[in-house]
């Protein structure tokens, strides 16, 4: 198929969903947010920012019990939920009967932002997608590399999935050199998206973005200074937003890999090419999508 260029005037033709008329925060979606880990607790925030800002009208995040008191502060347009920890300092699998229930009712569900302990990100992911069942996914980081590609009962779900790796998670998945994943990108996410029926955005300078069916995208719109500490954890929860009010997944990935390249091209107008930081990108989303209207 063709390989598709990301654009502003791609993204025009393709609209997102228009809410001005919704008076309720239900019809522009639910979002829960399952990330983060003791070390690692403000990959949740970031996350979670990239959510709201994106429009996602309701947000629950789930984190480890010792950063929810912290995060409960830091986002109070959240329920904030406590999950016990590993020894790892990871979610422990136990809080999977909370986060069940949490996902209840949303519409998008974003895991892995920060989560450490393989093994506990390995059993969150598998149970998540085989006992809730209703929303769309997006798997970042080591819920990524932790994803089940071989089993029954979740081929009905796959569909609803997209994935978010950089290049480095990419190798690993699929168990190959980085250097390879860098020389032919697309192949890469290709491979991917076969491998796991979801629709993969292959995060870097330039992203390729390939559905199941073999619709392939890309965004040649990035910045150098997006390669910065929790950028990709902002994108992650953009995507999960976007899900959120009922964009289709593919179309969802487009939209956030330009909403992401964008914010940083006008922060490094204002700031420079390096230096500025992942918390100042969700800022730059609201406006950025009524410019695209």
């Amino acid at each position: 198929m063709k390989l598709q260029k990301i654009t502003r005037a791609f993204l025009r033709q393709h609209p997102l969903p228009d809410h001005r008329e919704a008076s309720d925060k239900q019809q522009r979606g639910r979002v829960l947010v399952i990330a983060g880990s003791v070390e690692i607790s403000g990959a949740a925030l970031l996350a979670s920012l990239g959510a709201l800002r994106a429009g996602a009208g309701l947000l629950q995040v789930a984190t480890c019990q010792s950063a929810a008191p912290h995060l409960r502060m830091a986002m109070p347009e959240a329920l904030v939920a406590a999950c016990p920890e590993t020894s790892g300092g990871g979610i422990d699998p136990s809080a999977l009967p909370r986060l069940v229930e949490l996902a209840s009712g949303c519409d998008s569900i974003l895991l892995g932002p920060g989560m450490v302990d393989a093994d506990a990100v390995a059993a969150l992911t598998l149970g998540l997608l085989r006992e809730a069942v209703e929303p769309s996914y997006v798997l970042d980081a080591s819920a990524f590399v932790q994803m089940p590609t071989h089993h029954d009962d979740l081929i009905s779900q796959k569909d609803r999935i997209v994935v978010t790796p950089h290049s480095g998670e990419m190798a690993k998945f699929l168990g190959v050199m980085r250097e390879e994943v860098d020389r032919e990108p697309l192949a890469a996410a290709q491979k991917a998206a076969a491998f796991t029926g979801a629709v993969v955005a292959l995060k870097g300078a330039i992203t390729h973005i390939v559905s199941p069916s073999g619709e392939t995208w890309v965004c040649e719109h990035g910045c150098v200074g997006l390669a910065t500490s929790g950028s990709g954890d902002t994108l992650a929860g953009i995507l999960a937003g976007l899900l959120a009010r009922g964009v289709e997944p593919g179309l969802a990935a487009c939209w956030s890999a330009y909403i992401h390249a964008e914010a940083g091209q006008r922060l490094t107008k204002r700031h420079g090419a390096v230096g500025f930081l992942a918390r100042e990108l969700p800022g730059e989303i609201p406006r950025i999508m009524e410019d695209l209207k």
